[in-house]
């Protein structure tokens, strides 16, 4: 399960991630884009709510399977990480979060340059700001593994670590 602010890098480590292990991505803002919602629009609390219930789902299928998964969401509140914990104790499988601690400032340099993309979905500001404001990091009894932003730690040590929590 990957945590942490919006534009952190976080659907680019799930590919990198879901290509080692391998795993199936499930990304919530695809979901949502499937569902004809826009994260960077702001979504009604109850639309994001049964976002999470397909990802879930679809997660569970997927564990029961066999198949590993890759979590692409921001995680945040903690409320969110403990629920994909239940997912995983549901399917008798570990689950490992992922923290991605890329600094606020980062994130607003990085909103700036995609709005230049034609190709990126925008994030209206105050979308942004809510969730930056309001983001709750791991707490240290979550055990998560921390990623700190420009650490030159690549995928496979990333993987290492991931397999030795299992």
């Amino acid at each position: 399960m990957l945590c942490g602010r919006s534009l952190s890098g976080k659907s680019t480590l799930a590919r990198q991630l879901a290509d080692a292990l391998p795993a199936t991505v499930i990304a919530l803002d695809h979901l949502n884009a499937e569902r004809g919602l826009s994260s960077g629009a702001g979504i009604p609390l109850t639309e994001w709510g049964r976002t999470h219930e397909i990802a879930h789902d679809r997660t569970r299928t997927e564990l029961l399977a066999g198949r590993s998964v890759v979590v692409d969401d921001t995680s945040s509140p903690r409320f969110l990480r403990d629920r994909w914990r239940d997912v995983g104790r549901e399917a008798a499988v570990p689950v490992t979060l992922v923290y991605l601690d890329t600094p606020i400032e980062v994130s607003a340099a990085r909103h700036a340059v995609n709005r230049s993309d034609p190709v990126r979905p925008d994030v209206a500001d105050r979308v942004l700001r809510d969730h930056l404001d309001g983001f709750e990091p791991p707490e240290l009894d979550e055990d998560a593994i921390r990623v700190a932003f420009g650490s030159p730690e690549g995928i496979e040590v990333l993987l290492r670590r991931i397999r030795v929590r299992r």
